[in-house]
């Protein structure tokens, strides 16, 4: 699963990115803390809808409450599992709440998310940065959905809006990077800028839904490195520093799992 995206700009790289954008929610971004956005701390963050024939920027939870989830208990347990969604579910599986939800789409803006790679006989995971060659920001498509059932947002007594990003089958390098866990081989859905556009367009038909989901970008469009720890209590600590590119000693190229042996000083 993506779980952990950054989105280190100001929210007027957005402005330049949308034409005319309504900004709907009044919101101080901080960009710093936008270094690293974890799905499962459920905090508030920008996404693009389309409506009124304009692009609206809203913040949003990550992480949909669903309907069926008519309980706390089903909330805590089932809601870790919604910060992504399976793209090929949306026309595929009439019985997903992804298909039945399918008008409500939006755009993720971030300028790179981290992936976790697994390395054999590595106690943890090394995190990789990764971005798309040449953009200083792009969208990942996806979901938004307003819950009426729960408790309204307790900053502003709106109904609380939540969105999902989309996931697809990962290609050769995120392949590499995405190698473990029971959602790995995937990674985030993502398109060239006109095809982001063309995600939020109203008249978007479920034949053209199928086309944009379908779509794998080429290996040698991303850039990626490895950088420090992003989700452990330290890494607050260095928030500034996340971003850059960080050494592993031993850590083996792409598509070899197995750790370089270190050379040992002969003095």
């Amino acid at each position: 699963m993506c779980l952990d995206i950054s989105f280190y700009s100001a929210l007027e790289l957005l402005d330049e990115y949308f034409p005319a954008l309504q900004h709907d929610d009044k919101m101080d971004f901080d960009r710093d803390m936008g270094v690293h956005v974890f799905a499962l701390a459920y905090r508030r963050y920008p996404v693009i809808t389309y409506s009124d024939g304009r692009y609206h920027l809203k913040f949003m939870e990550w992480c949909i409450i669903a309907p069926y989830m008519d309980t706390p208990e089903k909330i805590k347990v089932q809601r870790t599992k919604m910060g992504n969604m399976r793209t090929e579910r949306i026309i595929g599986d009439k019985t997903s709440f992804w298909y039945r939800n399918r008008k409500n789409r939006c755009l993720i803006p971030v300028t790179s998310f981290f992936e976790h790679r697994h390395i054999n006989g590595w106690k943890n995971k090394v995190p990789y940065d990764v971005s798309i060659k040449g953009r200083d920001m792009f969208c990942i498509p996806g979901e938004f959905y307003y819950n009426t059932k729960i408790p309204p947002n307790v900053e502003t007594g709106e109904v609380r809006g939540m969105f999902s990003l989309g996931t697809r089958d990962a290609n050769e390098v995120m392949r590499g990077i995405h190698n473990d866990g029971d959602n790995k081989w995937r990674m985030p859905l993502m398109v060239p800028k006109e095809t982001e556009l063309k995600w939020l367009d109203p008249e978007l038909t479920d034949t053209g839904i199928s086309e944009i989901v379908a779509t794998e970008i080429p290996s040698e469009e991303l850039s990626y490195y490895p950088v420090r720890s992003v989700r452990s209590k330290e890494s607050m600590n260095y928030r500034s520093e996340i971003l850059k590119q960080w050494d592993y000693p031993g850590l083996p190229p792409l598509g070899n799992d197995d750790p370089e042996p270190l050379q040992k000083s002969l003095f």
